[in-house]
């Protein structure tokens, strides 16, 4: 037994070998199980009779409307669902539409193409930003060019890659924004800001983003990222009319009610302490309380670390993994946010050493999305969330160890 606590406090399990081994049996067991999936497909529906992409029907279905001129309707569930049934049959499974007026644009567009052929430029595309965000955080200076390949490999076979795509979401977008705005955000502030700003189309990840910005003195972002939203929400107001607006104000209490609070979606997929509160049998009032209180401490904590000395890869870890933590509604494609923060913690650590436990915290919070649905509905048993929580309060400590190294002793390192 001692043996093993050694282990995963050194995180000596955590080899090379070993990465790439799981690295590759996810990636290759991922492609298949895709292949499969449209090759046993009957027209734009799966064999189990789900669309193809499950979810991104509902963005096809909205565009249409769009394209019609009728860019309210997406909002009231009966007639997305309506719309969902015509292009995919009467039996198919209703995909509600949850986003802000935002993305209507990038749904019209799609829709302008075939389902198939938008499905495949949809993942294709945000796939291809992601993988240059992450290939931009894991620099060839830091970790040398050889290594930095074989990373993108881990990237890529994430498994909330396999995730995103069997769902036909935007995780490989929210991903690319929230890493691409954090690798670029010294140097080119502006152009982060801008990337912030774009995260406005998922806003329940938008919480965190200005107090940190704040925090850290990064005022031209702040500014880019306010300006953005500004000029996004005049767009859409401009093509629109204000009755978008007013519509998804009237649909936010359906997704409030019904797809959160009675959980709808199911309690095994949403990844937030408010589900694991209600997944348990605890009311609504305690699972809101429940979130608060972790909200406000991961708040409390960004703000301090982002004043602090600390590194800035703890920072935009801390901010990537606080983002998912602070709202009741995320789901396991959402876990794609993780990616940005594994990638910016791994540099540190390669870089600067391993602290106890924390090679072994990465390697779990890396592979939790490949279980993080199944167990939680089998055996009510949540993962993503605590995992989450740890690695928060790992890099926090690692955080207090540098900048206050008199009281902390200093980083423990170990080999990477």
């Amino acid at each position: 037994m001692s043996g093993l606590i050694d282990s995963l406090r050194s995180g000596a399990w955590v080899t090379r070998e070993r990465m790439r081994l799981v690295a590759g049996l996810i990636l290759t067991l991922g492609l298949i199980g895709a292949v499969f999936l449209v090759a046993t497909a009957d027209g734009r529906n799966d064999r189990f009779g789900r669309p193809l992409g499950t979810d991104f029907s509902n963005v096809y279905a909205a565009g249409t409307y769009v394209l019609e001129g009728k860019a309210a309707a997406p909002f009231e569930p009966r007639a997305q669902y309506a719309r969902e049934q015509a292009i995919f049959g009467k039996d198919t499974p209703f995909y509600g539409w949850h986003y802000p007026p935002f993305f209507l644009g990038a749904a019209a567009l799609l829709a302008l193409m075939p389902y198939g052929l938008a499905l495949l430029v949809w993942q294709g595309a945000t796939l291809a930003l992601y993988l240059l965000a992450m290939r931009a955080i894991v620099s060839p200076s830091l970790v040398g060019e050889g290594s930095r390949t074989k990373r993108i490999l881990l990237a890529l076979a994430f498994p909330a890659v396999f995730v995103n795509l069997g769902h036909g979401h935007n995780g490989f977008l929210t991903a690319a924004l929230m890493g691409g705005a954090l690798v670029v955000l010294n140097e080119k502030p502006i152009l982060a800001g801008i990337l912030f700003g774009l995260l406005a189309y998922k806003p329940q990840f938008g919480v965190l983003i200005p107090l940190a910005l704040i925090a850290g003195g990064y005022w031209r972002t702040f500014a880019a990222a306010a300006i953005t939203v500004a000029l996004l929400a005049l767009a859409v107001t401009v093509s629109f009319g204000t009755e978008v607006w007013t519509a998804f104000l009237a649909s936010t209490h359906f997704t409030r009610t019904v797809v959160l609070e009675q959980g709808d979606t199911g309690w095994h997929k949403i990844q937030s302490v408010f589900s694991i509160v209600r997944m348990w049998g605890g009311g609504v009032p305690l699972a809101y309380a429940a979130q608060i209180v972790v909200t406000l401490f991961v708040a409390v904590a960004l703000v301090w670390l982002w004043r602090s000395r600390a590194a800035f890869t703890l920072k935009a870890a801390a901010l990537a993994i606080g983002t998912i933590l602070a709202t009741p509604y995320s789901l396991d494609y959402d876990l794609m946010l993780l990616a940005p923060a594994i990638a910016f913690l791994a540099v540190d650590g390669l870089t600067r050493g391993f602290a106890p436990y924390e090679k072994t915290v990465l390697a779990a919070l890396w592979l939790v999305p490949l279980v993080a649905r199944s167990i939680a509905q089998t055996a009510l048993i949540p993962l993503a969330v605590p995992l989450m929580l740890l690695c928060f309060l790992l890099l926090l400590r690692r955080a207090m160890n540098e900048t206050h190294p008199a009281q902390a002793g200093g980083v423990l390192r170990l080999d990477a």
